[in-house]
């Protein structure tokens, strides 16, 4: 179960940490990635993460801007976002899924099988 935190109302330009945290001893053997979706539109991929951490990968739009890492230790996934614009408004979920490493589908929410509630992070201008 993966139970997310963070998010909510920030001005452009701002920050926000949005938190995945999940429980079971897999976890840490998990890619996690985060997906976002906006009203009418389809899930966007915005960042993974190996199990290890030692990978990472992000969507073109929030490269530079944000950084996924994880803290297997308290079985938590972390994507700090900087630099945020209105455009990223969305609800935001972290997803875990057992074959995402070792099949590289990082990017495609098909690969994911387990899904946090979502959290609603909206950017003013």
């Amino acid at each position: 179960q993966l139970v997310q935190s963070g998010g909510g109302l920030v001005q452009a330009g701002g920050s926000l940490r949005l938190s995945c945290a999940a429980s079971g001893r897999t976890f840490s053997t998990y890619a996690v990635g985060w997906f976002r979706q906006a009203p009418g539109k389809e899930h966007e991929f915005v960042a993974a993460i190996s199990g290890s951490g030692g990978k990472t990968y992000y969507a073109d739009s929030v490269k530079g801007r944000c950084t996924i890492s994880r803290d297997n230790a308290k079985g938590t996934v972390y994507l700090q976002m900087n630099s945020l614009k209105p455009e990223d408004t969305a609800a935001y979920y972290c997803a875990t899924g057992a074959y995402v490493e070792s099949s590289g589908s990082y990017y495609h929410e098909g690969g994911y099988d387990d899904w946090g509630q979502g959290t609603q992070v909206t950017v003013s201008s």
